[in-house]
């Protein structure tokens, strides 16, 4: 039967057959109905959002609490949702995330901490209440966003090689200026005290559940962290999924295949480009709020330009423009140095090698994979899956006269 079909039927066919487990797994869920996705995804989404609690034998972490890991890789998995948007879609290069992932830390930490030299009194009005901090979020996405616009209005006609310097420069300038100008932001002494959701007050937890005060048991504040990253990455992952279906995101896949060609298209790629800067800066403000939150304090030395190239890393290994697969990079480049942590081998603990392990992986992944775990499909976004199955259907084999004939 197989011979009988056009060369191109078959050469279709061992492209099917030759594609990688990935690829497959993608096909079979695009072919699925939108009820089947649900009914399959809802259900693993709790599994993932109950793993912290369920504390798996073979995943869980044994010299940190595994609920703090997973709190952390949600907020990672924030920020490389937020950078694939600028280097995964866009196809920019930006090496200074991390500034814009500062200035929403800072924008919370400033605005609630008792040591923040912008207030004379302890009390700081609405937000200095129980939900200062659900009111700054908003506060921190807008300010990094304006942040992105003033950043990008300049310096996005700029490509490749010079874009990275200069985000390169605007992230060590965001550090420096958080380490210098002392009257505004407590220099590298920091801002303590910052402020987190005040919920589930009660004999047991007095300071909530989101303080660090609560950190035993098996509902510790890690885990309500972590839930509260899952439901923000959601949130974001439905917004971002939304823009990729329309034009913008169409207009984003054609600057990032050929900016020039996009161009001559008629495609406003200046614009188009500061959206997504803009975009990726909130999302990387809504991620620095989430940390002020949690670690309950900010100062310079979280946001080096090694973080930076960490973020990098995470959408780099899984896949740029591919959501699911930053945020598997994102598990990878937190998970990993926590769960070798406390191993030893001739007296030196494995997690201080863990940027000789990421860098052994890029190169490695440079080499057999080389768009990452998960590549981004090129295909129309809009209409992917009718698209995608239509192009992949095997066509049945041409009749003969005689069989034409015989019916």
């Amino acid at each position: 039967m197989t011979t009988n079909r056009p060369p191109s039927v078959r050469a279709e066919l061992a492209e099917i057959e030759s594609r990688g487990l990935g690829d497959r797994l993608r096909t079979w869920w695009n072919a699925l109905p939108r009820v089947v996705q649900w009914l399959i995804g809802i259900p693993a989404i709790i599994l993932i959002a109950l793993l912290p609690v369920i504390k798996p034998p073979l995943l869980t972490t044994t010299a940190t609490d595994f609920g703090v890991v997973m709190a952390t890789f949600a907020m990672t998995a924030l920020i490389a949702i937020g950078l694939n948007v600028v280097v995964g879609q866009t196809g920019l290069l930006d090496l200074g995330y991390v500034g814009f992932y500062a200035v929403g830390a800072y924008v919370v930490a400033l605005m609630t901490s008792p040591a923040s030299p912008l207030w004379n009194s302890p009390d700081h009005g609405i937000f200095s209440g129980p939900w200062a901090w659900l009111a700054c979020v908003p506060l921190a996405i807008v300010i990094t966003g304006i942040t992105g616009v003033i950043l990008g209005t300049p310096t996005l006609r700029v490509r490749g090689d010079y874009l990275a310097i200069v985000t390169l420069g605007f992230g060590e300038i965001v550090r420096l200026l958080a380490d210098n100008l002392t009257e505004v932001t407590n220099g590298a002494a920091g801002l303590q005290g910052v402020l987190y959701p005040e919920f589930g007050r009660s004999d047991q937890h007095p300071t909530g559940v989101f303080s660090n005060a609560n950190n035993s048991g098996t509902f510790s504040y890690g885990v309500w962290w972590y839930w509260l990253g899952i439901a923000l990455v959601i949130i974001v992952l439905v917004v971002i999924g939304n823009l990729e279906r329309s034009r913008v995101g169409r207009s984003w896949v054609a600057i990032r295949e050929d900016e020039d060609a996009a161009e001559i298209m008629g495609v406003p790629t200046f614009k188009y480009k500061l959206w997504a800067f803009v975009i990726g800066a909130g999302i990387g403000g809504l991620s620095g709020a989430v940390y002020a939150g949690q670690v309950q304090y900010v100062d310079p030395k979280a946001f080096t330009v090694i973080n930076s190239m960490l973020f990098l890393c995470a959408v780099v290994l899984g896949g740029q423009g591919n959501k699911l697969g930053v945020i598997v990079g994102a598990f990878v480049i937190v998970y990993i140095p926590a769960r070798v942590q406390g191993v030893e081998i001739g007296g030196q603990s494995l997690s201080e090698f863990k940027y000789l392990f990421f860098g052994l992986s890029l190169v490695v992944l440079m080499i057999f994979r080389p768009q990452g775990l998960f590549p981004a499909r090129a295909r129309l976004v809009t209409f992917g899956r009718q698209v995608y199955a239509a192009v992949h259907r095997v066509a049945p084999p041409p009749t003969t006269q005689r069989e034409e004939a015989n019916t």
